[in-house]
């Protein structure tokens, strides 16, 4: 496997970002009917490109993991996921798609795949998911996999998010 490569599903390579991906993370953060069920400002040029270049430079070791989603059969960028931590500093998991790429089944493609690497691979013990309640395609693909634990008011979003969750002992039942 490239080194590269984080992880991969039945349709997707989940790899390090690359300066080619650089035109889809634009195309991505740059349309509103993505980024408004997230609640996120729309970017332009200029603030996505410097958000790209965050994220492509994080450090190996760093808590935040934003790794770059490609389709298997044509290698085309169709979105990002990521590791984080959440408000308690717990681990949390985030992906975000292309427009393009909806309603297909990456969503929940692509957050069983993020379950699977952070609970095999990585060793985690807890993964949590923050998930605008208006954002109806995230809550339906988190209510397969995980458990709601509470909502909250998210100021820095202007939103209310439920907080999904499960263990490793839950995962792996």
């Amino acid at each position: 496997m490239n080194r590269s490569i984080q992880f991969e599903t039945e349709r997707l390579k989940i790899r390090q970002l690359t300066e080619t991906d650089r035109e889809g993370f634009y195309d991505m953060m740059s349309n509103p009917n993505v980024m408004s069920p997230i609640p996120r400002e729309i970017l332009d040029r200029e603030s996505s490109d410097k958000m790209f270049d965050r994220h492509r430079h994080l450090d190996f070791n760093s808590d935040t993991k934003v790794w770059a989603i490609e389709t298997k059969h044509n290698h085309e960028f169709v979105g990002i996921a990521a590791y984080l931590k959440n408000s308690k500093q717990e681990d949390e998991i985030g992906y975000r798609l292309r427009e393009q790429a909806w309603g297909i089944g990456f969503g929940t493609e692509i957050a069983k795949g993020l379950l699977e690497h952070g609970f095999n691979h990585l060793k985690l013990e807890l993964i949590t998911a923050d998930v605008n309640v208006q954002n109806e395609r995230s809550l339906k693909i988190l209510d397969k996999f995980m458990q709601r634990d509470f909502e909250f008011f998210n100021p820095a979003d202007n939103c209310t998010d439920r907080r999904y969750k499960i263990s490793r002992v839950e995962w792996m039942k």
